[in-house]
């Protein structure tokens, strides 16, 4: 069974960090591409960072760029997504997906597998 777990999420006001962890099993990550979703509320669920499975390769979406940063640990079955310069607007529940396609982690509708989520809030 493949279970995705996420931590880190938390509370920090404006200007601050966090560091999101998603920890896999029953599969392996190294086979895995990985990715990052969040969904704030009332709003659907959006892409916001992917890696690939060897980690050489990332995405991020442009609200984003310069400010998180996606990496992995294999040997952790772990991935995790730095978050500095925070801001209200990136509040939101923090979802961890896996793919065996770099390509579709990006895509809402096409990754197979997702975390529970881990809820982010930015406080002005």
């Amino acid at each position: 069974q493949v279970q995705l777990v996420e931590s880190g999420g938390g509370l920090v006001q404006a200007g601050g960090s966090l560091r999101l962890s998603c920890t896999a099993s029953g599969l392996s990550s190294s086979s895995y591409a990985m990715a990052w979703f969040r969904q704030a509320p009332g709003k659907e669920r959006s892409f916001v960072a992917a890696i690939s499975v060897s980690g050489g390769s990332t995405y991020y979406a442009d609200s984003v760029k310069g400010r998180f940063t996606i990496s992995r640990d294999n040997a952790k079955n772990t991935v995790y997504l730095q978050m500095n310069s925070l801001q209200p607007a990136d509040t939101a529940v923090y979802y961890c997906a896996a793919d065996p396609s770099y390509i579709r982690t990006r895509r809402v509708n096409e990754v197979d597998y997702w975390g529970q989520g881990t809820q982010v809030t930015v406080s002005s």
